[in-house]
């Protein structure tokens, strides 16, 4: 039997204790957050003893492994905390919001047995996994270019009321390293870190309220391909993302969790994989728990999870890449740092 933890109880933790319903041989023991309105909603939802202090809860609980679920800034120093105590970790997105904490991060992991794991859920929709295979297969030729577009809706009260959005030395950055960043993964995740990223960011609709950007486009340069990107906060609703692979002898266009395979001939498929009654909102997309059970499947059988911090690399590289670039306003090489 595992005992969990949860770290952060906003938004996305009930998420995860949803999901932890579940998974077998797991057992909720502990919550923690320092605002006692949130966890005590979710203890009464979930079960578990309450703790408003990380160290007091470790210090007090045996725990098999930390879920954290906290803002961005927290994420590494927690994650340090519980691996050094030899405690498994699955945490939230971004990985990090500096080179130096993950660097930090996978030095960490170099030095326990302790396993991390990272949310990017989205690796395990239906319509990816379905798109990766025939990609890997090369059904459709060799990728010749992408485009991915992301057009959410956030209002200047989602920032504010936060405490800690929309503020770059917590959040890490804007758009693109809170709502996009899943889509940005699953590009690099199917085409790798490019050679060259050159980037623009601007703030159109909430100017005095964030300090951070709430669009941002992206031009990414591969050595035989190139992509586009496309984020914003500033449309009037959550569309569905988009992302579409450009083959030699067709196309994949990924929208939401459907998939439509175009073929030279101009004849295509289609399947909506979408599920229902899923945990999470349809905009994040609702696979953390096929995640979050494979997770603790390979802690049992001592299985590598394949979304670790080193599985990552591609994309926080290319996210750090996009930010550099349209800071100082010249092309960036992945993992280059400035």
């Amino acid at each position: 039997m595992f005992k969990t933890a949860i770290v952060g109880c906003g938004a996305i933790s009930k998420t995860h204790a949803e999901a932890l319903r579940s998974v077998k041989n797991t057992e909720l023991v502990a919550l923690c957050d320092p605002n006692t309105e949130k966890v005590d909603i979710r203890a009464k939802e979930y079960g578990g003893k309450v703790y408003s202090s990380l160290n007091d809860m470790l210090d007090n609980e045996k725990i098999d492994v930390l879920h954290i679920c906290t803002p961005h800034y927290l994420h590494v120093p927690m994650a340090l905390e519980a691996l050094k105590r030899g405690i498994n970790v699955l945490m939230e997105k971004p990985p990090a919001i500096s080179h130096d904490q993950f660097a930090e991060l996978k030095k960490a992991c170099k030095t326990t047995n302790a396993k991390l794991g990272i949310c990017f859920q989205n690796r395990y929709n239906g319509a990816v996994v379905e798109a990766k295979r025939i990609i890997e297969e090369k059904k459709l030729g060799k990728i010749i270019g992408a485009r991915a577009i992301v057009t959410w809706s956030r209002s200047g009260v989602y920032y504010t009321e936060s405490g800690w959005r929309g503020q770059i030395d917590k959040e890490g950055g804007g758009v693109l390293i809170n709502q996009s960043i899943h889509t940005l993964d699953l590009m690099t995740y199917i085409m790798g870190a490019p050679d060259k990223v050159t980037a623009q960011s601007s703030n159109f609709h909430l100017p005095g309220i964030i300090n951070e950007e709430d669009s941002i486009t992206a031009y990414l340069e591969y050595k035989d391909k190139t992509a586009v990107f496309f984020a914003t906060t500033a449309n009037c609703k959550d569309a569905p993302v988009l992302l579409e692979f450009y083959c030699e002898n067709g196309s994949l266009r990924l929208e939401g969790n459907s998939l439509k395979v175009t073929y030279s001939d101009n004849t295509s498929d289609f399947k909506d994989y979408t599920v229902r009654n899923e945990t999470g909102k349809a905009c994040w997309g609702t696979s953390h728990t096929l995640l979050i059970g494979e997770f603790y499947e390979c802690l049992e059988k001592t299985k590598d999870f394949p979304v670790t911090l080193e599985s990552t690399v591609p994309s926080f590289n290319t996210m750090m890449a996009v930010y550099d670039s349209a800071k100082h306003k010249k092309s960036i090489t992945p993992g280059e740092i400035i």
